[in-house]
């Protein structure tokens, strides 16, 4: 595996005095890196590095910097063994390649550009940048370029007698890879250049002992203690990009002479660093003394959840506060002269050693606050929030990255300063006429007027104060600010913080305290803040949102808030939750599915059905495919753990679901069609006679439709098994015989089957007797039959075209043998089928002609064959608004037609005239193709006319 190779750099061209070239030889977060002459005559500049081994290469990274930039880097690579004197004027480098730098005018010089190179395993021992050229820009009006760090990943090469000459036999080897990734494997994440220059050092030395206890833990099989290291070095890795940013902090307030926030900025670097370590619990992990601790073996609750909770980073008034409470506390005022002496002599230039209070009360443990840990390294770029400043002197050189001077800072200069923000940043002013606390003074007023730089949390304003008065009244300003924020680290704080005040609040009666919030306040100050969280578009936020809304519901709402605000808290967050159930993110819609489920199981929330309606409502033609099916799923669940109701408010009636479901089998989704059926056969096993009532008749022409065929045979299962039950159960009142069957005669056994029957004639609405012949293939049943007298009735043209003849077949006595159309009910006397089939191709109404592969099928299924059967189904697309199909070609040209409209729910189009076809119920099919009128777009109505 690959890992770092350690260098120092023996040449350069040309540097600054303020950032020499040395500043390459090592990574963190408070480099300076390398910086041209100012104003120099120079085009290009070389920095040569010695390795301090001979190595293997097979990986070159580069960080520039935001602004001053070159325009190319070109790599150049010696190697010479150490029996060979070498100088920079007598080394042989050979050409590996150039990286090409953008200009980084699009991230506004805020960002700093990484660039990782790849190279065939070579050998070398001597590594030469040649930066040429300059971007251009209106901050680098002296011509430097800079390059913040360099960083080579290979292995050391074992120089020996038989191998000095070995390019042919690297040339034949490859970088090892992960197989995971494809990425290049190294020995350590710490020798990424990502890694090492934005994590504190100390973190890093950390990490990389753990990621030793790994491999151990490992190959002894020790794979509880292996996942403990895992999840600790990832949080150690969030941790350490904060003490990063901490120590660059320090550093600026060093070079600006301001001791006091230095002071702070160390403590606060010590006292985060103590709580991490505490709360990890790294010093058990690191097992120092060389004995395996059996309780590393086994789980314990902060790395249960597989994310471990990091502890909340102290502010610089907490670490005031702390200093001062350490200072004048009876137990050191003993101490307090040779304190105020020392912070005397740490005011001078220079000195960054001063004294700090003893013992635990100078770090006391900052709220249990936690914060997920997910690496924010991860990509070529980063923002300037997440980025540590490069440090640099109070001279001419200024960039937008660069803070004014001075400890009053402001994020956005063109946005003029009121007086509400004047104000919030005055010192206290019972502390400017103290005597006793003039050292908290100096802090707090330091803390107060020095706001976080590396930080992205900014002031409310007018509008934001206002829209979140009452969270700010409840909950603070801080933890509402949090919420606000535009780091997603801080809103993740701020959900974390607002479940354990949730926790404490629940475990504190309010009515102990005057003071307490009530719970009605509480609930809708966070309803209030979740709907901001559950719109964020990171998804560790909404993650950590939906979280907090599970348990809002769960655990705090039962017993405690009214059902007046629960009805608003629902209403606030359901209609976003819905929002989120669609998105294209899978991991995102199931999350919204899970949470909105967990809301709908809380008690409170169940008695005022205030879930189940939303879900509930009839699911048009044009919803999304995702949300449309994400509603069914929701409310399938909830019919299996809640039941079907008898309230009519509930949402989770017969006639409620039914209707909802039959809007979801005419979707053009299959998979929501399919969610739809299973909704329509739970009611159908309480209601059978309401779900056929809002379903076409259990005809032989609406069964030809594939869906109603799959839905009428599941019905007719379930009517086939209430049967058996009914039979089963008066058996046992009638005779109880135990012998069942056996006991039975053979006519018994007949009348019993004919009851059935008859049974079943009378629930489904149809006939299980003979089968009509038909030459397509389709068996139609022979019942219905008042049903299809009303409907010849209403077809005038047909009717008298057919008098004379019995609209019965079973009941006319007739030995004449005819020829029927099962679809028009065309007949003609004889026996010669090959009529039958020439009504078929050219006469019946009721089929047509593909007009791509010439195939005769019916009007009503010609939709479904062009994108599915056709030979040319690849070139039809289904329509998005009303369903058809139709060509690509011609699919923009289509949708401008004005008959390209939205389907109406309970409907179908026809694909001749573009009518829309109402449901069997209303004459369906079978009066829009046969009536008088008949289809305007059907050429067949006069070959019909012709024929008869």
């Amino acid at each position: 595996m690959a890992r770092k190779i350690p260098f120092n750099v023996v040449f350069a061209s040309d540097e600054d005095i303020n950032f020499p070239a040395s500043e390459l030889n090592n990574h963190g977060p408070t480099v300076h890196g390398w910086r041209s002459a100012p104003n120099g005559s120079l085009t290009s500049h070389d920095i040569i590095l010695r390795f301090q081994h001979p190595a293997k290469i097979y990986r070159i990274q580069l960080l520039a910097h935001q602004y001053l930039i070159p325009e190319k880097v070109e790599l150049w690579l010696h190697y010479s063994p150490k029996s060979l004197p070498s100088t920079p004027s007598s080394q042989y480098f050979d050409f590996l390649g150039f990286v090409a730098l953008a200009d980084n005018a699009n991230t506004n010089y805020k960002s700093r550009e990484l660039q990782s190179v790849t190279v065939c395993p070579r050998r070398g021992t001597h590594l030469k940048l040649r930066l040429i050229g300059v971007q251009g820009n209106d901050y680098n009006d002296t011509g430097q370029i800079s390059l913040l760090a360099v960083n080579v990943l290979g292995e050391d090469l074992e120089v020996g007698p038989n191998n000095g000459n070995g390019e042919e036999h690297l040339a034949n080897e490859a970088p090892p890879l992960d197989t995971a990734t494809g990425e290049l494997a190294l020995a350590s994440i710490c020798d990424d250049l990502l890694f090492s220059m934005y994590v504190e050092e100390s973190i890093v030395q950390t990490i990389r002992e753990l990621e030793q206890r790994k491999v151990f833990a490992v190959n002894s099989e020790r794979f509880e203690y292996a996942r403990k290291l895992k999840l600790c070095m990832t949080a150690l890795r969030t941790a350490g990009e904060r003490l990063g940013r901490y120590a660059l902090a320090k550093r600026q307030a060093v070079q600006q002479e301001d001791f006091s926030t230095a002071r702070l900025r160390k403590e606060q670097i010590e006292m985060y660093r103590a709580a991490v370590l505490r709360q990890l619990q790294v010093h058990q992990l690191l097992e120092p003394h060389g004995v395996a601790l059996s309780s590393n073996d086994q789980s314990c609750e902060i790395y249960a959840g597989g994310k471990p909770s990091l502890p909340s980073a102290p502010s610089l008034q907490d670490v005031a506060q702390a200093l001062a409470e350490a200072t004048f506390s009876p137990k050191s005022m003993t101490s307090l002269s040779l304190e105020d002496k020392s912070s005397t002599d740490g005011s001078q230039p220079g000195n960054d050693n001063m004294v700090t209070a003893p013992g635990p009360a100078a770090a006391p443990a900052p709220a249990p606050t936690a914060l997920q840990a997910t690496p924010t390294l991860g990509g070529w770029r980063k923002s300037h929030d997440e980025l540590p400043q490069s440090p640099r002197l109070p001279s001419r050189h200024s960039s937008p990255m660069s803070s004014r001077q001075g400890s009053l800072r402001r994020r956005n200069k063109s946005v003029p300063r009121n007086s509400y923000e004047d104000y919030e940043e005055r010192a206290i002013p019972t502390l400017r006429h103290s005597n006793t606390n003039e050292f908290l003074r100096e802090c707090q007023g330091n803390a107060l007027l020095e706001a976080d730089p590396n930080r992205g949390r900014s002031r409310l304003n007018d509008r934001e104060r206002r829209q979140a008065a009452l969270p700010i009244l409840v909950f603070g300003n801080e933890l509402v600010e949090q919420f606000y924020s535009r780091q997603f680290q801080d809103r993740e704080d701020g959900l974390m913080r607002l479940r354990n005040f949730l926790k404490e609040h629940d475990l504190v009666d309010s009515s102990s305290n005057e003071h307490a919030a009530s719970p009605n306040k509480v609930a809708r100050s966070a309803a209030l803040l979740l709907h901001r969280a559950v719109r964020d578009a990171v998804y560790s936020v909404f993650s950590q949102a939906t979280e907090t809304v599970r348990m809002l519901f769960l655990e705090y709402v039962p017993g405690r808030v009214s059902p007046n605000e629960v009805a608003r808290c629902v209403d606030r967050l359901l209609p976003e939750l819905l929002a989120k159930s669609g998105d294209p993110s899978a991991r995102l819609h199931t999350l919204a599915q899970h949470t909105i489920l967990s809301i709908a199981a809380c008690p409170e929330v169940a008695e005022q059905h205030l879930v189940a309606p939303a879900l509930s409502r009839s699911v048009g033609s044009g919803t999304h495919q995702r949300l449309a099916m994400s509603r069914l799923q929701m409310l399938e669940q909830l019919v299996h753990t809640q039941g079907i109701s008898t309230d009519k408010h509930s949402g989770l009636t017969c006639r409620a679901l039914s209707e909802c479901g039959c809007s979801g089998i005419h979707h053009p989704a299959e998979p929501v069609r399919k969610v739809a059926e299973r909704i329509l056969l739970l009611v159908y096993k309480v209601n059978p006679r309401l779900v056929r009532k809002q379903l076409p008749p259990d005809d032989d022409i609406t069964r030809r439709n594939l869906l109603y065929r799959q839905l009428f045979t599941e019905f007719d299962k379930l009517d086939l098994d209430r049967k058996q039950e009914l039979l089963l159960e008066a058996s046992k009142y009638g005779g109880g015989h135990s012998s069942g069957d056996a006991a039975t005669p053979p006519a018994d056994k007949a009348s019993t089957s004919s009851d059935a029957s008859r049974l079943m004639n009378s629930r489904s609405g149809h006939s299980l007797g003979p089968m009509a012949s038909s030459s397509n293939g389709y068996a139609s049943c022979n019942g219905k039959q008042q049903y299809n007298e009303q409907l010849k009735r209403s077809m005038l043209s047909v009717t008298n075209s057919r008098k004379g003849s019995a609209s019965n077949s079973e009941s006319t006595e007739d030995n004449t043998p005819k020829i029927r159309c099962p679809f028009c009910d065309w007949s003609c006397a004889g026996s010669d089928a090959t009529q039958l089939d020439r009504h078929y191709w050219k006469a019946c109404p009721f089929l047509t002609k593909c007009p791509q592969c010439s195939q005769v099928l019916e009007v009503a299924a010609l939709n479904y064959h062009l994108t599915t059967e056709c030979d040319a189904k690849e070139s039809y697309v289904v329509c998005v608004r009303c369903t058809e199909s139709v060509h690509k070609q011609l699919y923009e040209l289509h949708q401008m037609e004005d008959y390209c409209r939205e389907l109406k729910t309970g409907a179908a189009r026809c694909p001749l005239c573009h009518d829309d076809v109402h449901l069997p119920q209303d004459g369906g099919w079978k009066l829009h193709l046969l009536s008088a009128g008949g289809c305007p777009g059907n050429i067949r109505k006069r070959n019909l006319k012709k024929s008869n």
